[in-house]
């Protein structure tokens, strides 16, 4: 394996790393093939992985169609582990072996809003998985500075560190205006980082967490892990049953909620949340939705409920929670990945997505 510093650097222990690896390449939306392709070449401050897991979640979706500035040729797979496979000289932390995560997001530090100390709204902003490769591959690279040890979650489980970072900026928005402390929540849509922002809130000290979601394997695992005081279920495929029972869950909250999340990436529901949320109340879009939609909310409405709106958008300098927060067992995600395909299956893991049978999905690279 090259090393650029051209030297052996595993402690002294041989390793015996391929010149080419197995790879999903992207070279355009909806254009994929696994291919064989050079195993990448680490630097002297640089961390080797050899990947087993990488989760799969709604950006990849959105990748797949071109969307959320996928830059092709591209490596999909943001919520990529494995085990340290080598590493560079300037590199003291770390050791063969070592189950690692790696915080994948880079704002570039030098344009106008990285200047104003503001990196989640970086003009170059850059994510493994997105704008460089990622981790549906048999290795990949890290920075020392960006790699984390896991050392009591599960493969499967690690996978959602990258999730998780993104709820723990998502409550950092809230947090902006106040805690939410004994704050009445509202949470819409129950998928990973929906039930991830619920159980980082659990541990905040709400009044009462509600969550509105359609029936199926996400909110069986939400109620099987007592996630929230109230669960809403509607049936996809009755329309008039759910409209019922969305005027109950206003009538059984007139005041609406302090905060109401919209987590499901739906562009109806996002509408929808505002009608949710009580006067001086806080709402967060925190799905990925389609570029191209748009919502209907009167301005007068916000002038005159003086709502705070906040946008969550990837995270930066929030990984290190995370881990802390999920390898500490104080956020549980035991069972939360329900099913897992082998890297030549991904669009069965695409297609399992699309049809709502998965709470999360895992992409097996190595075992």
């Amino acid at each position: 394996m090259p090393c650029e510093s051209g030297k052996q650097c595993c402690s002294g222990k041989k390793q015996q790393i391929p010149e080419k690896m197995k790879a999903l390449v992207y070279s355009g939306p909806r254009k994929f093939a696994v291919q064989e392709v050079p195993v990448p070449a680490y630097g002297e401050n640089d961390v080797l992985v050899r990947v087993t897991r990488s989760g799969i979640c709604g950006t990849d979706q959105h990748i797949h169609e071109g969307e959320f500035g996928p830059q092709f040729p591209l490596i999909p797979g943001h919520e990529g582990v494995g085990y340290v496979a080598a590493f560079g000289k300037n590199v003291k932390d770390f050791s063969v072996g070592d189950l690692v995560a790696a915080d994948i997001c880079f704002p570039c530090g030098g344009c106008f809003y990285c200047r104003k100390d503001e990196p989640r709204q970086c003009l170059n902003f850059g994510a493994k998985g997105v704008t460089m490769p990622g981790a549906f591959a048999e290795y990949i690279v890290h920075s020392k500075d960006k790699l984390y040890k896991v050392k009591n979650l599960t493969e499967d489980e690690a996978t959602l560190l990258e999730p998780a970072a993104c709820a723990v900026s998502g409550l950092d928005r809230l947090k902006e205006k106040g805690s939410p402390v004994g704050a009445e929540i509202l949470i819409i849509g129950s998928g990973p980082t929906g039930l991830l922002l619920a159980l980082l809130l659990k541990n905040l000290g709400y009044s009462k967490l509600t969550i509105a979601s359609n029936k199926g394997p996400k909110m069986d695992w939400a109620k099987a892990h007592k996630v929230a005081d109230e669960y809403v279920e509607f049936d996809r495929s009755n329309k008039e049953v759910a409209a019922k029972q969305w005027q109950k869950l206003k009538e059984d909250n007139p005041n609406g909620f302090d905060i109401v999340i919209e987590a499901s990436g739906v562009t109806a529901l996002a509408e929808k949340a505002f009608q949710y949320a009580r006067r001086g109340g806080q709402i967060l879009m925190y799905g990925v939705y389609p570029e191209t939609e748009t919502i209907k909310v009167h301005p007068y409405d916000i002038f005159r409920n003086e709502w705070t709106i906040h946008g969550s958008f990837s995270h930066v300098n929030c990984f290190a929670r995370a881990v802390q927060l999920l390898d500490s067992g104080k956020v549980d995600v035991s069972g939360m990945v329900t099913h897992t395909f082998e890297l030549d299956d991904y669009q069965k893991a695409l297609d399992t997505m699309s049809g709502r049978t998965a709470l999360k999905i895992a992409v097996k690279i190595f075992d």
